[in-house]
């Protein structure tokens, strides 16, 4: 990220050095565990120096979502295992609004030109992308890594688990156990702030 008011939040001077970024977007509503093998694909194999998780401020379709800072704060939990390669960054409060992917990585194109950038989405997301504002522009500004999803069709080299946020709140608002789904000081964040209980969706109300 960058200092705070330009694109999030603050960088180290190793960091900045960074060539080639990877903006893996979301809701992340919660972090879970596959979007932590979506981290650790991305820079073993994905070609990128650092991955950024950037949660979304109010979602494009206009899902309700827990707080961004909790959101936020549980990302950076996620992020932690990582070290220095994987930085969360609050870019799209900065920018305010509705997120949009083209919005936020022509923002951070500008905050940091020296850096090529390549979004990272999963299989499930492309059936999406024709709702995405200006889809064919972000292609021409970012390169594409796209992880495969177990649950898509034709799918080949390496999957992700059939774990999604969605089950993950509905297990919560059940009252379910979803250790082994989250990371541990996540699950700790959940229960402590008693996110997604209630409401048989688990969404906060």
């Amino acid at each position: 990220m960058g200092p705070r008011g330009a694109i999030g939040d603050t960088v180290s001077a190793a960091s900045k050095l960074t060539r080639r970024i990877g903006v893996f977007g979301g809701s992340f509503d919660p972090p879970h565990v596959a979007h932590q093998l979506v981290c650790t694909l991305a820079l073993s194999v994905g070609g990128v120096d650092q991955v950024w998780l950037v949660p979304c401020f109010r979602h494009a379709f206009d899902k309700r979502l827990a707080p961004f800072e909790d959101r936020l704060l549980m990302c950076r939990m996620a992020a932690e295992p990582f070290g220095s390669r994987a930085l969360v960054s609050d870019v799209e409060q900065t920018i305010g609004g509705v997120s949009r992917t083209i919005v936020t990585l022509e923002h951070l194109r500008e905050q940091r030109p020296e850096a090529s950038w390549v979004i990272v989405l999963g299989s499930d997301i492309l059936g999406e992308v024709e709702r995405w504002q200006e889809w064919e522009r972000i292609q021409e500004l970012a390169e594409l890594f796209v992880v495969g999803r177990a649950e898509a069709a034709g799918v080949t080299g390496v999957s992700l688990p059939n774990i999604s946020s969605s089950e993950i709140r509905e297990r919560l608002g059940r009252g379910e156990d979803v250790t082994g789904l989250v990371p541990g000081a996540v699950l700790a964040h959940i229960r402590s702030r008693g996110l997604y209980e209630g409401a048989p969706s688990g969404r906060m109300e």
